[in-house]
């Protein structure tokens, strides 16, 4: 018997909506709220939200003093397709190299860690 259920998964970054912008183009769905708490309500998936954290540090990847703590996988179907996409978006590549493997690593424009992964 669960104790809980998932509700959603929250990022911290200095401009909410813009981030919430960037995942909405990434993953689609529906950008709601203003000020410093931001939903984005994605069709057939998890919903994110994005809190502003003044002072926030993104972290590192790879670094053990500016660690990751955690990083969003997203299933695609054409890794080309989708990077040439979030790299319009804003998104920056930060283990891209390995061409022959079925994940790259890259940074939204908060600097949070992510992955596409093929799908």
């Amino acid at each position: 018997m669960a104790l809980a259920k998932f509700g959603v998964v929250v990022l911290d970054c200095p401009d909410p909506r813009a981030l919430a912008g960037f995942y909405a183009g990434v993953l689609g769905g529906t950008v709601e709220g203003e000020g410093d708490w931001v939903d984005l309500k994605v069709p057939g998936g998890p919903q994110l939200a994005f809190q502003e954290a003044p002072g926030f540090v993104p972290p590192e990847w790879p670094a053990a003093d500016r660690s990751q703590q955690f990083h969003l996988d997203l299933l695609v179907e054409d890794l080309d397709a989708a990077e040439k996409g979030v790299l319009e978006l804003g998104a920056r590549p930060l283990d891209t190299e390995d061409r022959e493997r079925s994940f790259r690593v890259y940074a939204d424009p908060a600097g949070h860690p992510f992955c596409l992964c093929a799908g």
